[in-house]
């Protein structure tokens, strides 16, 4: 699967639509704010390119720095977000907005947001998420925090 086409083509039908509109959103608000969008780690990713942070991902420097992805999981739509990991603020700020939707109880991993029903996913407060940080942004971010 080397295109995000291909990859949510290939996902459980019952997840597309899901898929394609967390796409969107991705797309829509990360792009114009300096990441790319490509296959990451074998699932739709947004990236700061090279032409930004030469240096790349400090685990792999041959790698883009990751900033943020989505993936059709065995249990369900997964949503990653580098920010959430690496800045408290914006990690109380979902938190508190998720609290408010009452959707049910938060399903979460360090950068990992865990959606088991499709139908329960915010796909507006996703976008607000989405919006939080620039590319320029997060280099800082990643460079004070993570790659010390």
């Amino acid at each position: 699967m080397n295109t995000v086409d291909n990859y949510i083509q290939n996902s459980p039908p019952e997840r597309e639509e899901s898929l394609n509109k967390i796409r969107d959103i991705m797309r829509n608000t990360l792009v114009p704010l300096g990441f790319e969008e490509q296959i990451s780690y074998g699932i739709p990713g947004y990236i700061v390119p090279f032409s930004l942070y030469p240096l790349g991902y400090h685990c792999d420097t041959s790698l883009p720095l990751p900033f943020a992805a989505f993936a059709s999981q065995k249990h369900g739509i997964h949503l990653y977000h580098m920010g959430i990991y690496s800045d408290k603020k914006i990690l109380d700020w979902w938190t508190q907005e998720y609290e408010k939707r009452n959707i049910g109880k938060l399903d979460m991993g360090k950068s990992c947001i865990r959606f088991k029903n499709p139908s329960k996913i915010p796909y507006d407060l996703i976008e607000e998420l989405m919006m939080k940080i620039s590319a320029t942004e997060w280099i800082e971010i990643y460079v004070a925090t993570i790659r010390k």
